[in-house]
C-alpha cells in the first residue's frame, strides 16, 4: 500500500504483535500505535464469528502483513453481507482475520485471539455489525480497520 505521493504510510511508536494459525502455515505481524493493554477486542455477535470465537482489533494508524508459508493453505470466505473477507487456514481451520477491499485500499481487523500477545489485550467487547446496513458498514470499517494490508 502507498500514500498519494507514493510512499508507504508510516507508523510512529509502534509495537508489534505476532500471530499464527495452529499449524503455522499462516502468520502474521500487526503494528500498531496502541497500547495493547489498551485495545479492546471487538467480539462480533454474527453466527459465524461467535461460533470461531473471534474478537477482532485494528489500528487506523497500524499495518497489518499476512505471511503465507504454503499457498494452498490460505483460504478466504465471504458470508453475511458478502463485503467482507474472512482469512482462514484450509487446513488447520483458524480464522486468522477479516479484510475488505475499500477504493484502492485493502483494510483489515485480525481476530486477536489468534495473537500470541492475546493475554496482554484489554477486555472484549461485542460488536453487532449485523444490525448496520452496507453501507453503514463499510463506513464503520473505513474509520476502525488496519488500512495498510500486505500479503
Amino acid at each position: 500500500m502507498t500514500t498519494p505521493s507514493g510512499n508507504p504510510p508510516q507508523v510512529t511508536t509502534s509495537t508489534t504483535l505476532h500471530g499464527a494459525c495452529h499449524c503455522g502455515r499462516l502468520q502474521l505481524r500487526f503494528d500498531t500505535t496502541l497500547e495493547p493493554g489498551g485495545i479492546r477486542p471487538r467480539a462480533c455477535d454474527c453466527s459465524f464469528c461467535t461460533k470461531h470465537g473471534a474478537a477482532y482489533i485494528s489500528d487506523p494508524q497500524g499495518r497489518l502483513r499476512l505471511e503465507v508459508a504454503e499457498a494452498a493453505a490460505l483460504h478466504h470466505y465471504t458470508q453475511g453481507s458478502g463485503l467482507a473477507n474472512f482469512v482462514l487456514c484450509q487446513h488447520c481451520g483458524v480464522l486468522m482475520g477479516v479484510v475488505f477491499e475499500h477504493g484502492e485500499q485493502v483494510l483489515g481487523a485480525v481476530n486477536a485471539r489468534c495473537l500470541a500477545e492475546h493475554a496482554a489485550l484489554g477486555p472484549a467487547q461485542t460488536a453487532s455489525p449485523q444490525t448496520l446496513s452496507a453501507a453503514e458498514k463499510q463506513q464503520r470499517w473505513a474509520a476502525l480497520w488496519t488500512p495498510t494490508v500486505q500479503g
